[in-house]
């Protein structure tokens, strides 16, 4: 299920009144707590924050001239997915994340490569989330992605 959206605010309006709440606080976890320097948008179906072109003219070299994404967030069929790409792509941070969890949820993560899955919306771990937000910069992602996605 993806919602249809031309705004990030329709975007929000549309996400199912079960999870409306929940959501809108991830969300606004998520924009707080990022670096400055990336940029908010839709991206890919879902809202998305990325490295700007004005940062980074060379983009996403899967989309050429598109902003490099980092991370997004999507109110999906059957949960609420995190996709974070520092995750996917620096190993000590998936180990930092994958210790802390436990601390801040009595469920068991529910993770993918870079995709962190919340099917209950009771128990999502809001201070952890804002935490993991605070560990990279544009700049540090922008070196991390060079150094191990571009060729």
């Amino acid at each position: 299920m993806q919602i249809k959206a031309e705004s990030i605010e329709e975007y929000l309006s549309n996400v199912p009144e079960d999870r409306k709440v929940s959501f809108k606080k991830l969300y606004e976890t998520v924009s707080e707590n990022l670096p400055q320097g990336f940029q908010e948008h839709l991206s890919y179906g879902m809202i998305g924050w990325s490295v700007p072109l004005e940062d980074y003219p060379a983009g996403y070299h899967c989309t050429p001239n598109t902003p490099l994404p980092f991370v997004n967030l999507a109110s999906q069929k059957n949960f609420i997915a995190l996709y974070h790409m520092g995750i996917y792509a620096n190993p000590e941070l998936l180990k930092w994340f994958n210790e802390e969890y436990p601390k801040h949820s009595k469920r068991k993560l529910d993770m993918g490569k870079s995709c962190i899955r919340f099917k209950k919306t009771d128990d999502i771990p809001y201070e952890l989330i804002a935490e993991l937000m605070k560990k990279i910069t544009p700049e540090n992602w922008i070196a991390v992605y060079e150094k191990l996605y571009k060729k």
